[in-house]
């Protein structure tokens, strides 16, 4: 069996039949590297491609179609699969192999380049790497060497990636958000909650694990009725508690504070929400839990 990326993301989402599943399995049980790479598949679950595929992009010129179908065709003289190859198929699908259903029609493949490039860039320059934490435990928020940066300028800076798009074609999964939930009480020693902010006008999405530092930092993400996604992060933070502060960093408002030893960062892009009094509902512990449950009164939103 050949494992490279197309059939490690086919085994992520659920793709391969029982028996290539078990080999496959088999091999990365055996292989560090293999586990750390379907973890960091595993870490981002928002889907980016359907995303840009619904986007209306420029029309290409016809020189640049001319150079790609150039490059198309060499690349598929080159790559021409063996016999060897695994075709992977989705029960119940057409058929049609993972290569195939992976390869993006000729004009979103150069309309979407333009934008990768562009979050590349902003990844790039904002980690020098996105990893699994300690036994899978979610990505690692890593800072490039030369700019050290804070938590709250790192998970503003990871924030950008996100657009209304690839949040908006999210969905909740209750079970599998509560066990999620759930990992970050137990095992990373966060007591935190997932607010319910339907009242602001914002709907949950999503909740991740991160790790900053080698620190637990967690990541909650919400959808306004109208603008870019909102998220709420938490980490742990033993100083004593401080009231709602506001700052800008980049093109995003930040609204900060501190209660019961954990460190509160409201994000999201002006005009999305209004954060400041969004942070000061939290601050006060107004507002109900949607997963996780009060550990402790009066510690805010984090208990």
């Amino acid at each position: 069996m050949k494992v490279d990326d197309v059939l490690l993301l086919a085994y992520v989402d659920g793709e391969l039949p029982p028996e290539a599943r078990q080999a496959l399995e088999a091999r990365v049980a055996a292989s560090p590297e293999l586990a750390e790479t379907v973890a960091r598949l595993r870490a981002s679950v928002l889907p980016y491609a359907q995303a840009f595929e619904a986007q209306a992009l420029p029309p290409l010129p016809d020189s640049l179609t001319k150079n790609i179908e150039a490059m198309v065709r060499e690349h598929a003289f080159r790559a021409t699969p063996s016999a060897n190859d695994m075709r992977v198929t989705r029960a119940g699908a057409s058929g049609e192999p993972v290569r195939s259903r992976l390869r993006p029609s000729l004009w979103w493949t150069a309309g979407a380049f333009a934008a990768g490039v562009a979050c590349c860039a902003l990844a790039l320059q904002l980690m020098s790497a996105l990893s699994v934490g300690p036994n899978g435990g979610g990505a690692t928020i890593a800072s490039a060497p030369a700019k050290p940066v804070t938590w709250v300028r790192a998970a503003a800076e990871y924030q950008q990636l996100y657009t209304r798009d690839t949040v908006a074609r999210v969905v909740v999964d209750p079970d599998a958000t509560a066990q999620t939930v759930q990992d970050i009480q137990r095992n990373d020693g966060l007591a935190v909650r997932v607010p319910d902010l339907r009242q602001s006008g914002l709907s949950f999405k999503h909740v991740q694990r991160l790790r900053f530092r080698d620190q637990p930092l967690v990541q909650m993400v919400y959808l306004p009725e109208r603008g870019d996604p909102v998220a709420l992060c938490v980490v742990k933070d033993p100083r004593p508690d401080q009231d709602v502060t506001e700052q800008r960093i980049d093109n995003m408002g930040v609204v900060m504070w501190r209660r019961g030893q954990l460190g509160y960062a409201l994000i999201g892009a002006p005009g999305s929400a209004d954060l400041v009094a969004i942070a000061k509902r939290l601050a006060e512990d107004g507002t109900a839990p949607l997963y996780g449950q009060v550990a402790t009164p009066g510690a805010g939103v984090g208990a």
